[in-house]
């Protein structure tokens, strides 16, 4: 031991001989300023706002390519969704009317009335989970407009409506529209 012993004696005096405390002290409060203002770099930020379609790789903009049928059905904004609650299918490999492959649609539904801005009709949209795979985690809009307490269990969107599949496992949500909504 006493080899390694005085081979580190060695290094350490030839190091304190070549530098001082103050220049060590530079030297390490460099370090410090510098690693504290990392995170004020420009820096593109991926993951600029939750629930945006880029915050998931592979989910652009997307659109339903009907002038009737205006927004991006990829995002928590699109007018159909004005009462979903989930996953939506469109960034799960299906879209605002189908299922993801290996998912079956659950035939109970929960309904939403929305405006739709391109003609300013109310419209009766039918919000059907997708069951039979885990939960797609991509694209989750949480909105609740009209929603009802559970006493009217049809209009309320925080039931697992998987219950009629074969399966109550739930993957995401689609936004099919009925019909035109009655409104005087």
């Amino acid at each position: 031991m006493t080899f390694f012993d005085k081979l580190a004696e060695k290094a350490t005096r030839k190091v304190a001989h070549k530098s001082s405390r103050r220049g060590f002290l530079k030297k390490f409060g460099t370090v410090i300023a510098g690693t504290a203002a990392i995170p004020l770099l420009p820096v593109h930020r991926a993951h600029a706002s939750a629930g945006s379609p880029s915050e998931y790789p592979g989910v652009g903009a997307q659109t339903t390519g009907n002038v009737q049928d205006p927004g991006n059905p990829a995002s928590c904004d699109y007018w159909r969704y004005c009462a979903i609650d989930g996953f939506l299918c469109s960034c799960c490999g299906g879209s605002v009317n189908t299922c993801p492959p290996g998912t079956e649609m659950s035939p109970l539904t929960w309904i939403g009335t929305c405006l739709n801005p391109a003609d300013n009709r109310q419209y009766i949209i039918s919000y059907n989970d997708c069951c039979g795979k885990s939960s797609c985690g991509r694209c989750l809009c949480n909105r609740n407009e009209g929603d009802r307490p559970m006493i009217r269990p049809q209009l309320n969107n925080d039931i697992n409506w998987c219950l009629g599949a074969s399966t109550e496992v739930y993957n995401c949500s689609t936004a099919i529209i009925v019909g035109t909504a009655l409104v005087e």
